[in-house]
């Protein structure tokens, strides 16, 4: 989930809450508030989990590959490659590994997390595994497969490395102008008295100040989503 998404997700929660605990029940609206807290929280753990597992889905296939060339099975192959990773990035994968002890099988599972998943390279690498386990191929031909989509995904990463780095220049001169707008505020203010008198009335301080950190910390943010958004 994108930082924009997961502050509309919060101010969201966080205005039924309000309605909640207005109009309902005091013990009602207690529970209710609770429950979507929650429901609001495990949301947020499994973007957080998908996005750690994205980052790392080409190391896990890249292990997949090495453990297929040695002669593994698929099943094997890929708990050899999960369990190196650490418990946040381990999330997805190992929902498809316990989902296969417990006698599902492993295309299933993968194409279910896979399904679940909103990271574009985990849904990947997800959905090659599920096409080499559903279609039963042979541990050579299993790893050219995923060398293929391992592959593609390295490429993707080199070519968002350079996006970043030539980009990082324009948005830190994002970052210095926003915080040059506050401190030309804060210095007219100081010296045109008028103004600081607008600013220090009900309207400057419930509308007008807030109104201008809200639009600078949207700039800055939506900036830097330009590319960070490219790889969810």
């Amino acid at each position: 989930m994108s930082m924009l998404g997961a502050i509309a997700c919060a101010i969201a929660v966080a205005s039924l809450a309000l309605c909640l605990v207005r109009f309902a029940p005091p013990t009602a609206s207690l529970g209710r508030a609770t429950a979507l807290s929650v429901r609001a929280g495990d949301l947020l753990r499994l973007r957080r989990e998908d996005a750690a597992a994205g980052r790392l889905a080409l190391s896990v296939l890249q292990a997949a590959y090495a453990s297929l060339r040695s002669g593994l099975p698929l099943p094997l192959a890929l708990r050899v490659a999960v369990d190196d990773l650490d418990a946040l990035a381990k999330g997805p994968f190992g929902r498809v590994m316990r989902a296969f002890d417990i006698g599902t099988p492993l295309a299933e599972a993968l194409r279910a997390a896979a399904r679940g998943s909103r990271d574009r390279r985990l849904v990947l690498a997800l959905d090659a595994l599920s096409l080499v386990a559903a279609e039963q191929l042979p541990a050579v031909r299993s790893a050219a497969v995923i060398a293929s989509v391992a592959d593609r995904l390295a490429f993707e990463e080199r070519l968002l490395d350079e996006i970043r780095a030539r980009t990082s220049g324009l948005r830190a001169q994002i970052v210095l102008l926003a915080l040059l707008v506050p401190a030309l505020a804060l210095y007219l203010a100081a010296t045109l008295p008028g103004l600081g008198a607008t600013l220090s009335t009900p309207l400057g301080l419930r509308v007008l100040i807030p109104g201008a950190l809200l639009f600078e910390a949207a700039g800055i943010i939506a900036s830097r989503r330009i590319v960070d958004g490219l790889s969810a």
